[in-house]
């Protein structure tokens, strides 16, 4: 199919939500994609930060034909064998006392879990997250983002239980948490606020206080987790270790699947007929997202992230120095950066794209870098290629 005709099937029977880019991709491999005609592009986009072992992965591949001609679904009705070995290896990377977990479909649905057990747990009725997050689309999880342009049009579905304050802040933190607060919800990095990372002291201080009040402290984890910053998790940076983590993206490197992850004490507050989800666990995700958590511990691949990341880091920073201050900024951690280009983004995006890489803005004006974790050194230098051209 050419794309002409695959834009006339979209536009004839398609939702028009989505700002889409003219470009169809019939095939990946490694870090790379190629389009209907056969063109091969660099990817620093990885599904936005999903698909962090790649395309076309042997040992994915190998585990959704072997499971597939098995089973696909069975329902969470019984027993499901390639669930509890999926819940056993992320347990694994786990600190205590994470030790129990909840499958669902997404991490719009990990955050709608994570927040329901928070609220039945302590039996409370605020919650406490930061301007400029996202926690995903759906009810609850759109009530605790703090960007009212994902919100507006939908307030009669939202929650008025929600405290906002500013990201990063300990002084506002300290006087959001009260006595009458279910959880506390951040990101260890905000990645569609503009790949911006909290100091150890917020996130420290966060702890405390939802000790101190009975809290609980929810880390969203949906695209930091699972070594995208370098460590397999985001909190990790900050020596804190929170109640629940919310899971998804990475977790299937492209099927959907999400989870959340709690002690066994704060998961038994959901008892049979509490929470559930008809799809969510099933036989193939499971097994994918096995595959996906003991191929990264094989392969070291926060180690490596935190290596490569580090030197691609100092790379950027260097060009930085040198852009005249058209690049504003440089941050993230592992292989999540962030480029604070002001009114450049855009057309640093087109630049790229018109040299084969792809690459994503969000915030305005942040070229977010989110590539595959296995990226290679000679697709980083071509990015870093591209971007001093487009400077000079």
């Amino acid at each position: 199919m050419k794309l002409d005709q695959v834009k006339e099937l979209d536009r004839a029977h398609l939702f028009q939500n989505y700002g889409r880019q003219e470009l169809c991709f019939e095939r990946g491999e490694r870090e790379f994609l190629y389009d209907l005609d056969g063109r091969r592009y660099i990817d620093m986009v990885a599904g936005i930060a999903v698909n962090s072992l790649g395309y076309a992965h042997p040992a994915i591949t190998h585990t959704i034909r072997e499971q597939s001609e098995r089973l696909v679904h069975v329902s969470n009705l019984y027993l499901v064998k390639e669930q509890a070995e999926a819940a056993a290896a992320i347990a694994s990377t786990c600190p205590k006392p994470l030790s129990s977990v909840l499958f669902v479909n997404s991490g719009a649905e990990a955050n709608e879990a994570a927040l329901k057990l928070a609220f039945k747990h302590t039996c409370r009725s605020r919650v406490v997250s930061t301007y400029n997050s996202f926690h995903g689309r759906t009810a609850a999880a759109l009530s605790v983002t703090g960007q009212k342009k994902y919100q507006s049009g939908f307030e009669p579905l939202l929650s008025g239980a929600v405290d906002l304050i500013d990201y990063g802040s300990v002084e506002q933190l300290k006087g959001a948490v009260t006595k009458d607060t279910a959880a506390v919800i951040l990101e260890p990095i905000q990645g569609e606020g503009g790949v911006i990372p909290a100091e150890r002291e917020f996130f420290r201080t966060a702890r405390d206080l939802c000790d101190e009040h009975g809290a609980l402290l929810i880390c969203d984890e949906v695209q930091t987790g699972l070594c995208r910053t370098g460590r397999f998790f985001g909190f990790q940076h900050y020596d804190v270790v929170p109640d629940i983590i919310s899971l998804a993206k990475a977790l299937g490197n492209g099927y959907p699947i999400g989870a959340i992850v709690a002690s066994k004490e704060v998961a038994s507050t959901f008892v049979p007929g509490s929470h559930g989800t008809t799809f969510g666990g099933n036989p193939l995700g499971t097994a994918i997202a096995r595959t996906v958590v003991e191929t990264m511990r094989e392969e070291k691949m926060d180690i490596q992230v935190a290596e490569k990341g580090g030197r691609w880091m100092e790379q950027l920073r260097d060009i930085a120095t040198r852009s005249g201050g058209r690049i504003r900024a440089v941050r993230g951690r592992g292989l999540i950066i962030g480029l604070e280009m002001g009114g450049d983004a855009k057309r640093l995006q087109a630049k790229a794209l018109e040299n084969g890489i792809l690459i994503n803005v969000c915030a305005g004006s942040v070229v977010r870098l989110i590539p595959p974790l296995i990226l290679s050194d000679g697709s980083m230098k071509a990015f870093n290629d591209v971007l001093e051209s487009f400077l000079s």
